[in-house]
């Protein structure tokens, strides 16, 4: 049985191409950027390549790019950063209640320390209102932290405005862009007024364990590591040299062909909803119709249980998944479904997240939505 692997939203495959470039790193090149040795300045040189790479997709300068472990720390270090280093001048943090967990996490625990955080509400199709977030700003309002595409829906915020809102108010803009760096053009600074941006390798078809995150050198922003002086003193531990070095080969090989990738995404979500329809499948889409990621796809389908469904898929070889990969297991419906069309609703127990990447080729996809059709409808009998 051929297996298809549509969940690309949770992690990617490495390039062999990125899996090539690393392996140098591990045996040859392999000192500890901090030593002041030939070794050690060699594994500097390219950790220095490394972020004029990632600094050059971003259109900002290298040294605020920090190397971290992925999405993950990278937002960690952005909202609690920040929080720690603004205090003195306000404790009120924006959010959205889409948010990937590691933001919404990261807030709950401010919360415990003393902060205030605003969870802004999302329509049904899982936008914010920019004039909600314009009245929930306050003069004690230091960070929103909204993220840029949605990792179960694949719904895009109107980064640019609200950009361009916080811009003239003073809180600094953080936004979690795992799923849509290297999918997206992005420019920091001169476009978006982006003052914080995560990101992760893997997601990029690059290693797990990699990621950054891009801080203006206007920010102030506290380390929450401590040990030795790397990334400038904001991330303490020896950075991790063959990850990074894979982390910026995959960010070089996503900016030749972004463009490329994005429209043959688009074609093979619009073949899979094609086959749907030949299928007479019933199903809707989740998320804006047209402000969304090109490889994210997520479905309802009425009277299907989303265990059943992932289980029998699994069978005919088809991995998708039920939203976000680390809630993986879990019964809990999704959070971000329950923010757009409430609790009780049915889609949070009958929809399911398709994503497209590496290795999908169109004859896959459509062998794809054939089994799915087919097990949608025996199961909905």
């Amino acid at each position: 049985m051929e297996r298809i692997y549509l969940d690309h939203a949770a992690t990617t495959p490495m390039d062999q191409r990125i899996v090539d470039k690393m392996m140098p790193y591990f045996t040859e090149i392999f000192g500890n950027p901090s030593s002041i040795h030939s070794y050690g300045r060699e594994a500097r040189k390219w950790l220095d390549e490394a972020r004029e790479v990632i600094a050059g997709e971003l259109h900002c300068k290298s040294h605020e790019i920090i190397l971290t472990s992925g999405g993950t720390e990278a937002d960690n270090l952005a909202i609690t950063g920040v929080a720690m280093a603004r205090q003195h001048e306000g404790k009120h943090i924006i959010t959205v209640k889409t948010e990937h967990h590691a933001v919404l996490h990261t807030c709950e625990r401010l919360e415990k320390l003393g902060f205030d955080v605003t969870y802004l509400d999302v329509d049904d199709t899982g936008l914010i209102d920019l004039d909600q977030l314009k009245q929930k700003l306050r003069d004690d309002t230091i960070l929103a932290t909204i993220m840029y595409g949605n990792n179960e829906t694949g719904v895009i915020q109107p980064i640019k405005e609200i950009g361009e809102l916080l811009n003239d108010h003073g809180a600094y803009f953080h936004t979690d862009a795992v799923q849509a760096f290297g999918t997206m053009p992005i420019d920091v600074a001169d476009d978006l007024h982006i003052d914080l941006l995560s990101a992760s390798g893997h997601k990029l078809n690059g290693p797990m364990g990699t990621g950054f995150l891009y801080v203006s050198e206007r920010v102030k922003l506290s380390p929450q590591l401590f040990g030795g002086e790397q990334e400038r003193k904001r991330r303490a531990g020896t950075e991790n040299v063959a990850g990074i070095v894979g982390l910026a080969e995959a960010v070089q090989l996503t900016k030749q062909n972004r463009r490329e990738k994005a429209v043959y995404y688009g074609k093979l979500k619009e073949t899979m909803l094609q086959v749907f329809d030949e299928e007479s499948l019933n199903f809707s889409i989740n998320g804006h119709p047209k402000e969304t990621l090109p490889h994210i796809l997520n479905v309802y389908f009425p009277g299907v249980s989303i265990e059943s469904l992932l289980v029998n898929l699994d069978m005919e070889g088809i991995a998708v998944s039920s939203g976000s990969a680390c809630t993986a297991g879990s019964v809990l419906p999704s959070h971000v479904l329950s923010a757009m069309y409430g609790e009780e609703a049915k889609e949070l127990t009958s929809s399911v997240r398709i994503s497209f990447g590496l290795g999908n080729e169109e004859e896959h996809v459509k062998q794809a939505a054939r089994k799915i059709a087919t097990v949608v409808k025996r199961l909905a009998k």
